[in-house]
C-alpha cells in the first residue's frame, strides 16, 4: 500500500501492489504527476466516456444550430457507438487509432476528420476538468482530404449566369460580386441594405436544420459590413422597388427564407446548365469567384478577409493566397522602379551598371 498527498493537500491511498518496487514506482510516477502538473485522481478518470461526451456537449452554447446539429450527429453515429460506454481510462491512443482506421475505411476523409474534431474536444474537456493528464487524441495519424482545385467565373461569367436565373438574378450577382455566404444573403432584409452608400450589412445567417429554418450570427459570430459595386446597387434597386424594410430581399415563395436545397433542386442546377458554367458549379463557388475578382482588383488580404468575414487573416490567405503569386512579382517590378528612379544620386561605385 502506498499513503500520499493529492496536490490539494489531501491524503489518499492505493492498494493492491505485489511488491515494494512496484509500490515505489507508483510513489515516484505520483511524485513527478504533482510535480508537473499532470495529476488526476484515479477515481476520476472511472467516468465514462458517454457521460463525459453529454456534459461537454451541454456546456457548448456558443455553437451555431448547424454546428450543433452536426457535432450532436458525429456523437450519436460515429462516437458514441464506439465509446459510450467505456470508462475514460480505457480510451487510449491505440484504440483512437483503430477506430480511425475503420472509419477511414467507410468514411471520406473530410467526415473521419470532423467526427476526430469532436472526439478530440470531448478529451480536451477531461484534461481541462483533472479527469485525464493528456489528450490520447492529439497526435493521431489522419486520413488526407484530397484538395479539389478551386473554380472561379470571371464577371461575364457570373452575369451570364444571373441571367439564365432570371428572376433570381440579383442573387446570383449579390453572391458572385461579395462573396456572402449563401445562408447569410437567405437571412437579409431589406433594411440590411444600404443602397444610399452601397453597403451590406450582414448581421445573421439562417441554415436548415432538419425540417426547421434556424437563425444565428453569421459564422465568425461578427456582423460586417460589405460594400457594392455602383451597378450592383442599380440591380437591387430594380429588385427591391415596393419592398418593405422588414421583409426578407431574397425570400422563398411563401415568402420566408430559402432552403439551398430547394434553390440548388428548382432553379440552380438548370440556370448553370444553361449558363456554360462548369458542370456542377455551387452556389458556394461564387464565393470564391467575389475573393479571386477582389484580389484581382488590388485589395490586401486583409480587405479579403474582412470582406468574407473570416475569422483571421490567416484562414484567408490559406484558401486563397495562391492568387497572390503575380503581387509578388509587381513587388519587384516596383522596387525596380523606385531604384531606378534613385540611381543618379546613387554614389557611382556602389551603381548597377545593367
Amino acid at each position: 500500500m502506498v499513503r500520499y498527498r493529492t496536490p490539494q493537500r489531501t491524503q489518499t491511498k492505493k492498494r493492491g501492489f505485489t511488491t515494494m518496487r512496484d509500490a515505489k514506482e507508483f510513489a515516484a510516477t505520483v511524485e513527478v504527476d504533482k510535480m508537473t502538473g499532470t495529476y488526476v485522481k484515479p477515481s476520476a478518470s472511472k467516468v465514462v466516456f458517454g457521460e463525459l461526451a453529454e456534459s461537454w456537449f451541454a456546456g457548448k452554447v456558443n455553437l451555431s444550430a448547424s454546428t450543433r446539429a452536426r457535432y450532436r450527429s458525429a456523437l450519436d453515429v460515429h462516437i458514441l457507438p464506439v465509446f459510450g460506454s467505456v470508462a475514460l481510462a480505457d480510451v487510449t491512443p491505440e484504440r483512437v487509432r483503430r477506430w480511425i482506421a475503420s472509419a477511414a475505411a467507410s468514411s471520406s476523409a473530410a467526415t473521419v476528420r470532423k467526427n476526430h474534431t469532436v472526439l478530440h474536444q470531448v478529451l480536451a474537456q477531461a484534461v481541462t476538468d483533472g479527469r485525464a493528464s493528456v489528450n490520447v487524441a492529439a497526435d493521431i495519424e489522419l486520413p488526407t482530404i484530397d484538395e479539389t482545385e478551386k473554380r472561379y467565373l470571371t464577371a461575364g461569367q457570373i452575369q451570364g449566369l444571373a441571367d439564365a436565373a432570371g428572376e433570381h438574378g440579383p442573387l446570383v450577382l449579390l453572391l458572385g460580386f461579395t462573396g456572402l455566404r449563401f445562408g447569410e444573403a437567405a437571412a437579409l432584409r431589406v433594411a440590411d441594405i444600404d443602397l444610399t452608400h452601397g453597403r451590406v450589412r450582414v448581421q445573421r445567417s439562417v441554415t436548415a436544420v432538419g425540417k426547421r429554418m434556424v437563425y444565428s450570427a453569421p459564422k465568425s459570430h461578427q456582423a460586417r459590413t460589405v460594400p457594392l459595386p455602383r451597378f450592383l446597387v442599380d440591380v437591387l434597386i430594380e429588385h427591391l422597388r415596393c419592398s418593405i424594410r422588414t421583409a426578407l430581399a431574397f425570400p422563398d415563395s411563401r415568402g420566408g427564407p430559402m432552403r439551398l436545397s430547394n434553390v440548388r433542386r428548382r432553379w440552380w442546377a438548370q440556370a448553370v446548365a444553361d449558363s456554360g458554367a462548369p458542370a456542377g458549379f455551387s452556389p458556394h463557388e461564387l464565393r470564391h469567384s467575389a475573393a479571386s475578382m477582389a484580389i484581382s482588383a488590388g485589395a490586401s488580404i486583409k480587405v479579403v478577409q474582412r470582406m468574407l468575414g473570416h475569422k483571421s487573416a490567416t484562414l484567408t490567405l490559406d484558401r486563397y493566397g495562391h492568387l497572390y503569386h503575380d503581387e509578388l512579382q509587381n513587388v519587384a517590378d516596383r522596387l525596380d522602379s523606385m531604384y531606378a528612379e534613385c540611381a543618379q544620386n546613387v554614389p557611382t561605385r556602389l551603381r548597377v551598371v545593367r
